[in-house]
């Protein structure tokens, strides 16, 4: 009896330890950034919520799930039931300026009220999601029409520092002081900053005095962005303003990512293949915004999200 007791003692320690095992995988949880202007608050429709104004459905997310070439890709975005899926081990924080929007990852992140648009998020998310072992936390901080040659001008740039550089720094120590408060499922061991994703450019494209310094503005921005959160080494991705044909300032935020002071820590990801024509998209007067199509949404999300693996996992 006693050698079958001690036998069940140890089968239920080790169930304990294995249990508190899977518990310490979730922590510290793993923090990412997803920082720009438009573009990063999402654009995607979602469905037909407004008849008149996108296209008759064509290039929105439902319209591609029922495409039968393309619809394996996507399936994960619904469950059984046909619901939009929730993942519960990607959480996302994004304060628009009229909500604070907090909760499990799904569609609905977007700038816009309700559930009816997407960002890079979605895709994104699910990559990081699948690929660590920890809950992950996106938090987005991102304005339309801002530049990176004044609204976001980081400190060694020098001159007057950007409103929306100091506004995002501060939007990210709220989000991780107040874990608890936002996500209760947070068991309270902690964080780690993760990585940071820059998706921006449209407006210092059209400012012809912010080209010429968008390489070196860009290089600053990565440098002071990790001193300030005291992360030397932070993995960061930079998205191509690939929906322009402005061919010198793309080539500006590829040098950037191709310092050689960033080697392996900084990637750089091209996004002009994610174009989709306006007549096969929601928004065909919003070029700018690549059309409001969700397949071009959804592949920036997921190349980000791949560069960013690569990177979290050197």
């Amino acid at each position: 009896m006693r050698r079958k007791l001690v036998a069940i003692g140890a089968i239920v320690l080790a169930a304990a330890q294995a249990a508190g095992a899977a518990m310490a995988g979730k922590s510290p949880v793993k923090v990412f950034i997803l920082a720009g202007q438009s573009n990063m608050e999402g654009q995607a429709v979602v469905d037909l919520d407004h008849e008149q104004y996108y296209n008759g459905g064509k290039g929105n997310l439902e319209h591609v799930m029922r495409d039968p070439a393309k619809a394996p890709r996507y399936a994960h975005l619904k469950d059984k039931s046909g619901n939009w899926a929730v993942r519960d081990d990607v959480w996302v924080r994004y304060r628009t300026d009229k909500e604070l929007k907090k909760g499990k990852l799904s569609i609905g992140y977007a700038v816009y009220p309700g559930r009816h648009h997407f960002g890079p998020e979605l895709q994104f998310g699910h990559v990081m999601g699948d690929a660590l072992d920890s809950q992950v936390l996106l938090v987005k901080t991102a304005w339309g029409g801002k530049s990176l040659y004044k609204d976001f001008r980081p400190p060694s740039s020098g001159g007057e520092v950007g409103p929306y550089y100091t506004k995002m720094l501060a939007e990210v120590r709220e989000a991780l002081a107040r874990l608890k408060d936002d996500f209760p499922d947070y068991d309270g061991r902690g964080y780690e900053l993760a990585g940071f994703v820059w998706f921006q450019g449209w407006n210092d494209m059209c400012t012809k005095a912010a080209v010429p310094e968008y390489e070196q503005n860009l290089v600053n921005l990565i440098k002071d962005v990790r001193k300030a959160l005291d992360a030397p080494n932070l993995p960061v991705v930079i998205g191509e303003t690939g929906n322009c044909n402005h061919t010198v300032f793309r080539q500006a935020q590829a040098a950037a990512a191709g310092r050689p002071e960033f080697k392996g820590t900084v990637a750089f990801v091209p996004t002009a293949a994610f174009r989709r024509p306006k007549e096969e998209s929601p928004n065909v007067g919003h070029g700018h915004h690549w059309f409001g199509n969700a397949e071009s949404y959804f592949l920036i999300g997921d190349a980000l999200g791949e560069a960013m693996k690569a990177l979290v996992g050197k």
